[in-house]
């Protein structure tokens, strides 16, 4: 028997409107913890096919998020700390850092827009970290993310000491 893979995602909550509070995200937290990837999504939007995508990352610290951008369509994408802290990290196009915030919702920045085309990525510098994201849709797996072509694939051996460079 095959182990079901864990999930990337966990589907949206139902009814007309959600609250965003700790009984919504624990849940996200815990899977985080358990989630071989160290981070988990938690859907608010109710499909792929949605104009505007709006989700919640728990993250861990070690977790890695390849640098991207999001080219085809262009898109925006917003980022709010909602718990804990995160490194956040834009790119030029030949891998260099442009732009490293820490974002922390206990204080100073909480949170960032990134314009369409720009790699970018966050690490978590806090355990329990949650991230609110929102972006146009639809979203398309086949052609959401351009991985930048300068940065480790996820899970390779170079991924570990190049999200602890970009932790700093």
């Amino acid at each position: 028997m095959t182990p079901k893979p864990f999930p990337r995602a966990l589907d949206a909550p139902s009814g007309e409107s959600v609250v965003l509070d700790a009984g919504l995200i624990e849940p996200a937290i815990a899977a985080s913890r358990e989630s071989p990837r160290r981070r988990v999504i938690l859907r608010l939007h109710t499909s792929d096919a949605d104009p505007y995508q709006r989700m919640l990352n728990a993250v861990q610290p070690g977790s890695y998020i390849r640098p991207h951008r999001h080219r085809d369509p262009p898109k925006g994408e917003t980022v709010i700390v909602l718990r804990g802290a995160v490194r956040f990290l834009t790119f030029r196009e030949d891998g260099a850092v442009a732009t490293s915030v820490v974002l922390a919702a206990h204080g100073g920045a909480i949170g960032l827009d990134v314009r369409p085309g720009v790699y970018h990525t966050f690490v978590a510098l806090e355990p329990d970290s949650v991230v609110f994201e929102a972006k146009t849709g639809p979203y398309d797996e086949r052609v959401d993310k351009d991985f930048a072509p300068w940065a480790p694939a996820e899970g390779s051996p170079e991924a570990v000491p190049y999200v602890e460079r970009l932790a700093g």
